[in-house]
């Protein structure tokens, strides 16, 4: 079987490869590792190989890892869809969150972020597709939402991501976008430095749009060993 480490070392060539061929900066681009479903061995092993941060979706999955993971220098991200009521668990367990679409979760998390903590760094979740149950604030939304976030002291907007449907996954057309929009926010004065955006099936697309954080799954530890039943967007 190949090991994290091989699977790790295939994506961290592919990764320098892209930001060559793209014009990007070596090492611009930052792995993610998505272990949602992972034992908290298989991340241990990811860390050995030398990843450093680690994303994940459900916080009832999540807490206990990091109990028994505490001894890495791990970087959490949450990037799963929050619900308000959890909150507080973001706040205090996690060093970014992807998924913010809403003033009144920003405000929550601001208030609960433990004063002996830096501030939360945050990604705005941006939707193309406005569907009813899908996360993501409109385009047309986001200009105001990043200039009430900015003013949260306990909050660090860092920058933006998306997730493409389906049928967008082969395309690189939503991160252009959103790409575009972090450059026009920039150019409304925001100092924003992160896209994340790209998966394990397009994140070399991704890069050549000017993702600096891939979202990798099964493409570094494999399929999940267990069924996940929980419903999910990311991976």
């Amino acid at each position: 079987m190949i090991s994290i480490a091989e699977n790790l070392a295939a994506l961290t060539r592919r990764i320098h490869d892209a930001e060559q061929h793209h014009g990007r900066r070596p090492g611009s681009v930052t792995l993610l590792a998505v272990s949602k479903g992972q034992p908290a061995a298989q991340i241990r092993a990811a860390h050995q190989a030398g990843v450093r941060h680690v994303g994940e979706s459900y916080l009832q999955e999540a807490l206990p890892k990091q109990a028994e993971l505490a001894d890495l220098d791990l970087c959490w991200h949450f990037i799963g869809s929050l619900q308000a009521n959890k909150s507080r668990a973001v706040a205090s367990h996690f060093d970014w969150l992807h998924s913010l679409d809403r003033l009144q979760l920003a405000q929550r998390l601001d208030a609960q972020r433990p004063a002996e903590l830096p501030p939360l760094n945050v990604l705005i979740q941006v939707g193309f597709e406005q569907r009813t149950g899908r996360a993501g604030v409109a385009p047309d939304d986001l200009p105001r939402l990043a200039g009430q976030i900015a003013q949260l002291p306990r909050l660090r907007l860092r920058g933006l991501m998306t997730l493409p449907l389906p049928q967008q996954a082969c395309s690189p057309h939503p991160f252009v976008r959103l790409a575009d929009l972090l450059d026009r926010l920039n150019g409304a004065g925001h100092r924003l430095d992160t896209l994340s955006m790209g998966m394990s099936d397009d994140f070399e697309a991704a890069i050549a749009a000017g993702a600096t954080l891939i979202r990798i799954g099964s493409a570094l530890f494999g399929q999940r060993p267990t069924p996940f039943t929980a419903q999910t967007q990311y991976g």
